[in-house]
This record gives structure tokens, C-alpha cells and sequence, in this order.
């Protein structure tokens, strides 16, 4: 089995937390079946899985806001003890209070962390710079656009400098100048190699900050490792191919018609399908194959899948 093994260097001490075989229930019902991923520190975790999956279930769990009903969360192989370090939550549904001004709930947001009110306001202050919300600190939560709002739970998350960061949709209501800001700021946090836990629909954003991913399916993990390698592993065999003078349809019934022998298509794209090479056959004795006849090839080569097609693959469309 896989396990959460993640680890953090802060002041140069490095950290490693394993998450091993966690089980969660609700009364009769059993919702985690021994959860288990990994992650190196310095890069972030892509957390995956449809609605209902046992996503949020195991990062409060991880939070110490549920317990499990077994297995173990260990840091350098001791008992984890989340209130002795510093986590950084964005839930994917906003947790601050509307009624109240961004810059004063910051404040007592990161003196609950430990730190003391100067420390607190001068943090508070940066992550609202940072973020590029300034001007709204002293401004009702409840007065700012859904935007808005979203970057200030951001930085509210971050105002503590916290050790382990945990990103529930984080993208969620930002325009596209606010989610280049918000991507720049991820990226910084996995640069000081801080460990990240990344959760998002939005299978783009996964792909671009995560090397690694844990599927989790009906409260099992069901894929896990580097993404680099899974692509690699789900792209094996598989080519596109589009053609000049003919439309994909008609591409399509050539491949069945003419070199059935040698591959099927699998699946078709808006400009290419993708093909499987059968048994036996490889990439050589297909071009050869396309080469003798009359097809005029536009696009030949291997392919690589996206994270959204591997998702699909392994658990079916999100709800």
C-alpha cells in the first residue's frame, strides 16, 4: 500500500508525516478503507476524487478535526500532533465572518496560531498586500466581491507562515488576473518547500503545481504516485493521428477498415484520435503502414493523456 509520506524542512530541520491505512466511519457506515499516498516535500500533492470520495473527510482528519477509527498519522515516526505545528486550511466553502473587517479577523485569525498582536498585524498586512486586497482591510468581508472574498480567506490561511498548506479549490470565484496572482503565490509556497496539499476539480491547475496524485474513490485510493509516471504509464501504446484530406470520421473507418490489425481507436479528441496499438504491433509498422496508402498525415506521434482523461478513466465523470 501507498502512504502519506510527507516531508517538510522548516529552518532547516527537515519533517516527514506518514499517513498509513487510515479507516473513518460514521456510525454503521464506513466512509475511508485505509488511506494511503505520498508526497516529497518541496512539492505539492494533487488530491483528487468525485464529489462524496473522501476527500475533506481525510483532511480533517489530517487536521485533527475528525479521528480516525484506525490507522496512524506519524511525524519522524512519532504521533503527529497537528496543534503542535503550524497548518493552513482554505476550505473549499469560506469560513471567515462576513460582518466583521478583513484586516481584524487576520489579526485574531493568526493570535489563535500563536502569534502576538504585533507579529499578527504586520503578517496580516503582507498576505493582504501580497494578495493585492489592501484596500479592503478595514473594509466588512461581506462588502467584497466573491473574488475578493477569496483571496482574503487565502490570506488568512497564510498569515500564520504555516508549515503545511491545504488548498480546497482555491481557484474557486477568481478571474483570470486573480488566479495568475493566486498561481504566483503557490508557486512561491512550494518553492520554500513547503508542503502542499492541493484539492481542485479544475484538473489544469492540478497539473501544473502537482507532482504527485492520490485518486480517491468511494473512500479508497485508487491511483497514486508521480504524475509524470502515471502519464507515461496510461500513454503507453497509445498514438493521435489527424489527416489532411480527411474528416475524423472517415479517418476512423480507414483505421477499422485497413489496419485493424496493427490498432483501434480509442478515443477522438476535437483534431485527432487516439490509437492503441494492438499486440504485437508497434509505432514502426503503423507509419509504414499509413505511408503506403493515401492518407495525407497531418499529425503523427505519441500521446500523452491529460490528468482529466486518466481521472475519467479510473472513477468516470465529476458530478
Amino acid at each position: 500500500m501507498w502512504g502519506l509520506d510527507i516531508t517538510v524542512e522548516s529552518g532547516g530541520q527537515k519533517m516527514k508525516l506518514e499517513v498509513k491505512n487510515i479507516r473513518k466511519s460514521f456510525g454503521d457506515k464506513e466512509v475511508l478503507h485505509g488511506i494511503d499516498f505520498q508526497v516529497e516535500s518541496g512539492k505539492a500533492l494533487g488530491l483528487l476524487g468525485r464529489n462524496g470520495a473522501g476527500k475533506t473527510t481525510t483532511i480533517r482528519i489530517l487536521m485533527d478535526v475528525f479521528h480516525a477509527n484506525s490507522g496512524e498519522i506519524l511525524l519522524e515516526g512519532k504521533k503527529f500532533v497537528p496543534g503542535k505545528h503550524s497548518i493552513g486550511y482554505l476550505p473549499e466553502e469560506r469560513g471567515l465572518y462576513p460582518k466583521r473587517t478583513v484586516i481584524d479577523q487576520m489579526i485574531y485569525l493568526a493570535c489563535l496560531r500563536g502569534m502576538n498582536p504585533k507579529e499578527a498585524k504586520e503578517s496580516a498586512k503582507k498576505w493582504l498586500a501580497r494578495l493585492e486586497v489592501s484596500e479592503y482591510e478595514t473594509k466588512k468581508l461581506e462588502t467584497l466581491s466573491k473574488g475578493n472574498q477569496q483571496k482574503v480567506q487565502l490570506a488568512a490561511t497564510l498569515v500564520s507562515n504555516p508549515e503545511i498548506v491545504i488548498l480546497d479549490e482555491p481557484f474557486s470565484g477568481l478571474d483570470p488576473v486573480n488566479s495568475q496572482i493566486l498561481k504566483d503565490v503557490v508557486n512561491e509556497l512550494i518553492a520554500e518547500n513547503r508542503i502542499v496539499i492541493f484539492s481542485s476539480h479544475q484538473m489544469s491547475y492540478v497539473e501544473e503545481f502537482c507532482d504527485e496524485i492520490a485518486i480517491i474513490n468511494q473512500g479508497e485510493v485508487v491511483l497514486a504516485g508521480r504524475l509524470k509516471e502515471i502519464k507515461k504509464e496510461y500513454g503507453k501504446n497509445r498514438l493521435m493521428l489527424a489527416a489532411e484530406d480527411c474528416s475524423l470520421e472517415e479517418l476512423a473507418r480507414k483505421v477499422e477498415r485497413e489496419w485493424a490489425d496493427l490498432a483501434r481507436v480509442s478515443d477522438r479528441k476535437k483534431e485527432f484520435l487516439i490509437l492503441e496499438l494492438k499486440e504485437g504491433a508497434d509505432r514502426r509498422g503503423l507509419l509504414a503502414a499509413l505511408a503506403r496508402s493515401d492518407v495525407e498525415i497531418e499529425k503523427f506521434g505519441g500521446y500523452e493523456p491529460s490528468l482529466n482523461d486518466i481521472f475519467v478513466e479510473k472513477v468516470g465523470e465529476e458530478e
